[in-house]
C-alpha cells in the first residue's frame, strides 16, 4: 500500500474511533489541572468580545471556560460523534464538522486552543496545520498547544514493527495500545522548527509527566 492510501485510511480509523466514543466520551474528563492552568491563561489574554476557536474540540471540555468568560466560542472538529455530544451540551455555541488538515478561517479569532489532538495528525500535515491555526489568529494573538510524549524507546519499537509488517511507516508513528488508530511523535526540535516556520514565538512551555506518557504544553504569540 502507498503511504497516502495508507494515511487515509489511518485518519479514517480516528475518526471512526472517536465517533463511537462520543457518547460516553464525557465518562473521562481529559483536562489535567495543567490543562485548565493554560486554558485560563489563554482566555484571560483575549479582549472583551473576543473569540476562540477550540480547534479539534472533541466533547467541548473548555467550551465552558470560554462562555462564561463572555467570549464567543466555536469548535471544530472531524468527528461527528464528538460533535453531537458537543452540541447537546452548548446549544448556544457554534460548532464547525471539520478537521484540523481542513481548516480556512482566516484572521477571525484572538485565540485558537488545540489540545490532546495533534499526535493524531502526520507529519505531512504538521506544517499545514500550524499555517492554518496563524491564519485563523488576528495579529499578536495566542496558540495553546498540547503535544503528547512517550518513552521514545516505544516509538523506536512500535516502527520497527511497523516496517516488519510492511507498512510505509516513518519514524516517530505508533499504531498499538491506546492511538485510537494512529500516533505520530514528532520530537521537540522539529516540533520548534515547525512553530518558528509558521510563525509562532514562544510565550509559555511547561512539561506534564503522566501514567506512562507526558504532554508538552505550549502557549505560542503569532508574530
Amino acid at each position: 500500500m502507498d503511504r497516502i492510501r495508507w494515511l487515509a485510511d489511518r485518519r479514517a480509523e480516528v475518526e471512526r474511533e472517536y465517533t463511537a466514543e462520543g457518547p460516553t466520551y464525557d465518562a473521562y474528563d481529559p483536562a489535567t489541572p495543567t490543562h485548565r492552568r493554560f486554558v485560563a491563561q489563554l482566555i484571560a489574554g483575549v479582549p472583551a468580545g473576543g473569540s476562540v476557536l477550540d480547534a479539534a474540540c472533541g466533547t467541548a471540555p473548555y467550551a465552558g471556560l470560554v462562555l462564561d468568560a463572555g467570549l464567543r466560542y466555536v469548535g471544530a472538529d472531524q468527528s461527528a460523534g464528538m460533535l453531537d455530544a458537543a452540541r447537546a451540551k452548548w446549544p448556544g455555541a457554534l460548532f464547525e464538522h471539520v478537521g484540523l488538515q481542513e481548516l480556512a478561517f482566516e484572521d477571525a479569532f484572538e485565540a485558537v486552543l488545540c489540545t490532546d489532538a495533534m499526535e493524531n495528525v502526520p507529519p505531512e500535515g504538521w506544517p499545514p496545520v500550524l499555517s492554518a491555526f496563524a491564519r485563523a489568529l488576528r495579529a499578536e494573538g495566542h496558540l495553546y498547544l498540547t503535544i503528547e510524549e512517550i518513552d521514545p524507546a516505544e516509538i523506536e519499537a512500535a516502527y520497527a514493527a511497523l516496517r516488519g509488517d510492511g507498512s510505509p511507516a516513518v519514524p516517530g508513528e505508533v499504531i498499538e495500545g491506546d492511538t485510537a488508530g494512529y500516533h505520530f511523535y514528532p520530537g521537540r526540535d522539529r516540533v520548534d522548527r515547525w512553530l518558528a516556520e509558521a510563525g509562532f514565538r514562544p510565550v509559555e512551555d511547561a512539561d506534564e509527566r503522566l501514567d506512562g506518557y507526558g504532554y508538552r504544553h505550549l502557549l505560542l504569540r503569532k508574530g
